[in-house]
């Protein structure tokens, strides 16, 4: 028979024995649960669990991939007028409306993206799979449309109705169409592949780097495109010292691009990178020189796009816009900003909202808003990157970045 001291000695032991396996299933249950939370959190803000309507989706509708500014669609169904605020589908019969500062890129069933520019009213009139093939079909009514193609097998078609016009795109083709509603006419610009385009029973291709217009149901003839004007100074992001706080004068210039030569200019200076209506300065068309001077322009940034005519009427889009800026000496200034916060309203499309000094402009991604009497901004942006950079500013040259996160909305790093 044990002793007294063996017995609680043994019994010490047990218990010790107990316990230690106890803490560490608590630990592994404990860290365990650490993981989930925290790989659940990281989903939550990925948009894992996000709520997508799948169920009501029609079968074979093109979906709206990103969007910009006010976009609005109009369902056949019900006539209903939606807004886009996240990603979405259409669906045959539905129209999409650009506004003024709108943008949208569209992928529809055949791999096929449609670009949608500001002030654009596209109808999608068929959506479809049938016998192996897929069918696309909208109808351009106002604005500008750019669509690229991949592969296609034979049995599909991508046709785009501009005017009295169907054009159906072939594979690997990069393409651009203008529709004027108040006209009845187009545009056709081909950069890559070929369009087939009839009118009546006449069936013509426009192939690569060429341009034809409808006008009164006719096809003009095909012609060279011609490539939009070529900016040379400012130069892109250049900065102007407004040293006496009166205004500066800035000379812009451009030239032709080598082998194409245009008849006029169309020259176009705003305080807002989409050239919002209200934010366009210059409006000058018909220019027969390459240089504009512009007098009294204050501290801020300004934005300038070309696009020419050549003497047979054919016009050129919109060059990529250069942007120029007139700082006023800093006064050492310092401008923070705060209470970051970032929602990912679907897909690359994000609302960014944060506190800085009142009156601040606010840039991220070519967008750009002003911050509020409280200081408080929104800003909506689209970008398939996950952080994003941020410059906060004054129109006297005072500058401050911010890197953000668009996963947590947290600020990694300032610049």
């Amino acid at each position: 028979m044990p002793r007294d001291d063996e017995r609680v000695k043994r019994y010490y032991i047990d218990w010790w024995n107990i316990r230690k396996s106890t803490v560490y299933a608590i630990v592994g249950i404990v860290i365990a649960g650490s993981a989930i939370v925290g790989l659940s959190m990281w989903a939550s803000r990925s948009n894992w669990f996000a709520a997508h309507d799948t169920a009501n989706v029609p079968k074979d509708a093109a979906r709206i991939i990103s969007f910009e500014g006010e976009v609005r669609i109009t369902r056949a169904a019900t006539r209903e007028t939606l807004l886009v605020t996240k990603e979405t589908y259409l669906a045959a019969g539905d129209t999409i409306q650009t506004l003024a500062d709108g943008r949208a890129v569209i992928q529809m069933i055949d791999g096929s993206k449609y670009s949608m520019k500001p002030n654009s009213t596209m109808v999608v009139n068929d959506s479809s799979s049938i016998f192996g093939g897929k069918n696309v079909t909208v109808s351009l009514d106002d604005g500008q449309l750019n669509v690229k193609t991949d592969e296609q097998p034979q049995e599909s078609k991508n046709v785009v109705e501009v005017a009295d016009s169907q054009n159906r795109l072939l594979p690997n083709t990069d393409a651009s169409f203008n529709a004027d509603s108040q006209t009845n006419g187009g545009e056709i610009r081909v950069s890559r592949g070929g369009v087939e385009t009839t009118i009546g029973d006449e069936k013509t291709t426009i192939n690569e780097n060429q341009y034809a217009s409808v006008n009164g149901g006719k096809l003009s003839a095909r012609e060279q495109l011609l490539a939009p004007p070529r900016p040379i100074a400012p130069a892109n992001a250049a900065q102007v010292m407004d040293s006496t706080g009166s205004g500066v004068t800035v000379t812009f210039s451009w030239q032709d691009p080598e082998g194409n030569a245009a008849a006029s200019y169309y020259l176009q200076i705003a305080r807002s990178p989409i050239f919002a209506s209200d934010a366009i300065l210059v409006d000058r068309n018909a220019m027969m020189v390459r240089e504009f001077r512009l007098a009294g322009l204050t501290p801020g940034t300004y934005y300038w796009r070309l696009k020419a005519t050549a003497r047979s009427g054919q016009t050129t889009n919109w060059n990529d816009a250069w942007k120029v800026l007139v700082v006023r000496g800093g006064d050492g200034l310092t401008i923070d900003a705060s209470d970051w916060n970032v929602e990912a309203v679907g897909g690359t499309v994000y609302i960014l909202t944060g506190r800085t000094q009142p009156g601040m402009f606010v840039r991220a991604v070519g967008r750009e808003t002003f911050a509020g009497p409280d200081g408080a901004f929104k800003l909506q942006i689209s970008t398939p990157a996950s952080e994003v950079s941020v410059e906060v500013g004054d129109d006297r040259g005072n500058r401050s970045g911010f890197v953000l996160s668009l996963r947590n909305g947290q600020l990694l790093r300032r610049y």
